[in-house]
């Protein structure tokens, strides 16, 4: 079992009021990522997220993604230390 990392995603772009919040929650509940999202009140949405390394990676390629209305502009990430959350909650 790979070790487990924690990653602050900040997405920004037209990623407010486009659905992207619940699409980010559906997906990291596919992959069994744990952590939350919330908008920010400079229009982008951020993301802490924990898994292995290889499950981070697709994760961080759907945020790229974004949901089908959403225009992905910049993902900006940064690790932290892992805090072993238990789920993955849209946050307001």
């Amino acid at each position: 079992m790979q070790p487990k990392i924690h990653c602050k995603i900040t997405v920004e772009g037209k990623v407010q009021g486009v659905w992207f919040r619940k699409f980010i929650q559906e997906q990291a509940t596919k992959l069994e990522v744990k952590g939350w999202v919330k908008n920010l009140p400079s229009g982008s949405v951020y993301i802490e997220a924990e898994s292995d390394e290889n499950t981070m990676g697709q994760f961080v390629e759907l945020c790229k993604q974004g949901s089908p209305l959403s225009q992905v502009e910049e993902v900006l990430i940064t690790q932290a230390e892992v805090v072993n959350f238990t789920s993955f909650e849209i946050r307001f």
